[in-house]
């Protein structure tokens, strides 16, 4: 029995293989798979596995997605011949291994297999990619000697490939961006196909099986280090409640520790304290941030479970006091020197609007907001009197912006820079300029207008400023009825969401009078499904009604109330994450027969 051989033998500089059908050989599939894996990268894949994942959409998926391993399942008739397996293949044989949770699990369902039966061991040699960055082949391993009753299992599987998949690792498993990211591939196609937590390495897997691949491979994998069994429930289709109910509301009520851990984390300054190029040990962190050390190892072994920090495996066994941790790349992220820090987004969130949530059942009583409630006014007055938290709310609503990146390879925004004439982008409300910087630096021609409150004017100065393209920008102090006449490309970033549907027709008016008969609208937003699917936009729409009193909306929402402000919804482009451009523009003014119905 044969399968055609995934890909080798159409890699451009790839090694020849005796035939092109290979295929019952675990050697020959090994030193395929690893081949595979030296030459391909994360944005030319993801398109081949899913048809139709282009444009804004593929980048911020392979911006989260980094092509990680190619999975394949060997049956060694023992662990010597496993490792002359790797040895030929050019794969370290001294790999060390891992009970494999998952695979084996799959196995044991597929072939009505008692698991005892089933020890599959899983190792990840390294090999490197174009660039020389770190990557793997996924080696499981099931020892099927001579004569084993294991040995129809191995031929099926060998032939059919179950368990053969292309894997992608999280770069930020956080849980909504696991979320956001399974919506993405379904909408394309991809269809859950199992998945597990490996208890063993801490590590969620999610499974699916895509379209018509081109590239030889049919299945994909999410790889999110940590638990993150709720959203593996989810996939799997499992109901919150019906399995381990108990285990599962439990999961469910710690969420809030997540948030303070994260948040304490950055407050004592710990990222700071640690070595990012290695293990720090645990007295050592205590001495510099003058923190207990039995209190900073219970916290940083709760940050481990959760990928942000790593315990250094080769002393996990040694007394406490001598345990090292290094950060993780998610843990960088919480670094405050770092350009994409998102270490404001852990202090809001773990400080008042963390604080803010305790009054939700306030929110959902009166439907009033619950930040009013606890501080006596709203989140945008209390935060204005405080200059240390407005600057806080500003550098947090930076830190998010990264998954706005996309925005200046907007139609409306290109075409405007292709002009004959320089034209103007005009950024209502746009905080520390940080999203108008990333447009003037994208596209040099182009002139930026800021209006925002006087304390952010002054922040977005120096924003733009740092960022070099300052002297081509405009900054207005003032309030929404204060949007410049006069620009060609208006944008309103995360705006409408902070309000109410009367304000909004308000700001939305405001931007209307302001627009020349010629000018765009891009308005930047979640928006809710209309089908109940999990979203991000769902979560975030709890946080604006219990925070600012605001709300998330569907499209159809925004179209109604730009109707409302004498514009019209044209079209409507996905950015990273379940976000939107809405791109908007005045609504042409019927001429006196249209009026009186004359024209068709």
């Amino acid at each position: 029995m044969t399968t055609t051989l995934p890909a080798e033998a159409h890699l451009p500089g790839a090694a020849p293989l005796p035939g092109e059908t290979m295929l019952l050989d675990d050697a020959a599939r090994l030193r395929a798979a690893a081949a595979f894996v030296r030459h391909h990268e994360s944005a030319t894949l993801l398109p081949l596995l899913l048809p139709g994942l282009h444009g804004p959409e593929l980048d911020s998926v392979a911006a989260y997605c980094r092509f990680a391993h190619v999975g394949i399942l060997l049956f060694p008739r023992d662990p010597q011949h496993l490792r002359d397996l790797l040895a030929v293949s050019g794969l370290a044989a001294d790999t060390p291994s891992h009970p494999s949770v998952v695979v084996r699990e799959r196995l044991a369902r597929r072939h009505r297999h008692d698991m005892a039966d089933l020890d599959v061991r899983i190792l990840r040699p390294r090999v490197h990619g174009p660039t020389n960055e770190p990557r793997a082949v996924e080696v499981f391993a099931l020892a099927v000697p001579t004569g084993s009753g294991l040995e129809p299992i191995a031929a099926h599987e060998r032939a059919l490939g179950h368990e053969t998949h292309l894997a992608f690792e999280l770069e930020h498993p956080e849980p909504l961006v696991l979320r956001g990211l399974c919506a993405v591939l379904s909408r394309h196609g991809a269809r859950p196909d199992g998945g597990g937590y490996n208890p063993h390495e801490n590590g969620t897997v999610l499974y699916f099986t895509t379209p018509d691949s081109t590239c030889g491979y049919r299945r994909l994998e999410l790889y999110a280090p940590g638990d993150h069994r709720t959203v593996l429930a989810a996939h799997l289709g499992e109901r919150p409640g019906t399995k381990r109910p108990a285990e599962t509301l439990l999961h469910l009520l710690t969420g809030a520790w997540t948030t303070q851990a994260l948040a304490a984390f950055a407050r004592l300054r710990l990222p700071e304290a640690m070595d990012t190029a290695g293990a720090t040990g645990l007295r050592e962190l205590a001495r510099r941030t003058a923190t207990h050390p039995d209190g900073l190892g219970t916290l940083l072994r709760y940050l481990t479970m959760l990928g942000v920090v790593a315990e250094d495996v080769e002393v996990t066994e040694a007394p406490l006091g001598q345990s090292a941790f290094r950060l993780t790349p998610l843990g960088r992220l919480l670094l405050a020197d770092r350009p994409d820090s998102m270490r404001p987004l852990a202090l809001m969130y773990g400080g008042p609007f963390y604080r803010s949530f305790a009054a939700l059942d306030h929110s959902v009583r009166t439907g009033q907001p619950g930040f009013d409630h606890l501080f006596g006014e709203n989140h945008f007055d209390h935060f204005a009197r405080d200059p240390e938290l407005a600057d806080l709310f500003d550098r947090s609503m930076a830190a998010s912006s990264r998954m706005f990146q996309p925005l200046p390879a907007h139609p409306v925004i290109t075409a405007a820079a292709q002009a004959p004439t320089p034209r103007t982008v005009v950024d209502v409300a746009g905080g520390n300029g940080e999203l108008l910087g990333h447009v003037l630096t994208a596209h040099p021609s182009l002139r930026g207008t800021l209006l925002e409150r006087p304390h952010a004017v002054e922040a977005a100065r120096r924003s733009l400023g740092s960022m070099e393209c300052g002297a081509r920008c405009d900054y207005r102090s003032g309030d929404f009825a204060d949007v410049p006449h006069g620009g060609d490309v208006y944008v309103l970033s995360r705006i409408l969401h902070d309000w109410d549907d009367d304000r909004c027709r308000e700001i939305l008016r405001h931007c209307a009078r302001a627009m020349p008969a010629h000018a765009d609208l891009l308005i930047v937003e979640r928006l809710l499904p209309t089908d109940g699917s999990p979203s991000l936009a769902t979560a975030w729409d709890l946080h604006m009604m219990c925070n600012v009193g605001g709300r998330e909306r569907s499209a159809e929402h925004y179209a109604r109330l730009l109707g409302d402000a004498g514009l019209e919804l044209v079209d409507r482009t996905p950015l990273p994450l379940e976000a939107h451009v809405l791109h908007a523009r005045k609504a042409p003014r019927p001429g006196p027969a249209d009026a009186h119905g004359l024209l068709t």
